[in-house]
């Protein structure tokens, strides 16, 4: 005898009707949220806590997957193999002007910068998403002038966020101002 299938017994009304409402609240967006933050990864180099935007994030992996270069520039670390693609692994701490690491890098941080290529930026630790509100990254960015902007958070926290592509555009100078 061939088993058949069973329909499932069907909820009562009212619960049905209550899992309708809570699905139809998890499709929805909420737009005030989304638009109050900046979604950031966040990490420390040496004592400072140090950000770039999430959406620049493509992977963090190990940074044993480099292959050093000889006679390379100082701040370049190597190069490594990324979804078929190789790609220059670079010293985050070398590109911000020297500032020392509290424990040795153990990631890489695999980035798009926003122009087109693919670079990968070592790091003591993997990064955790962190939201920055709007209007004090804004009002941080408008008082910028380097690769580095400046965000004083309530606490007195401080975080660094990182224009990656004035970071990467190494014709300005060698030592990143903030």
């Amino acid at each position: 005898m061939k088993p058949t299938l069973r329909e499932p017994a069907p909820f009562a009304p009212e619960l049905n009707a209550l899992l309708e409402r809570r699905a139809a609240r998890v499709r929805e967006k909420p737009r005030e949220q989304e638009e109050e933050f900046l979604w950031v990864a966040e990490f420390p180099v040496g004592e400072e806590t140090y950000a770039i935007p999430l959406e620049a994030l493509r992977a963090a992996v190990p940074l044993k997957m480099v292959t050093p270069v000889p006679l390379s520039a100082p701040h370049v670390i190597g190069i490594l193999r990324f979804q078929g693609q190789i790609i220059t692994a670079l010293s985050l701490a070398s590109l911000l002007g020297g500032r020392g690491w509290r424990e040795d890098p153990a990631v890489l941080l695999v980035v798009d910068p926003g122009f087109g290529k693919l670079l990968a930026l070592d790091c003591e630790r993997i990064p955790k998403p962190t939201g920055l509100p709007h209007p004090l990254v804004e009002e941080a960015r408008a008082r910028a002038t380097g690769a580095i902007v400046e965000i004083t958070l309530p606490g007195a926290r401080q975080v660094l966020l990182l224009d990656l592509a004035q970071l990467m555009d190494r014709r300005g100078g060698s030592e990143v101002q903030r």
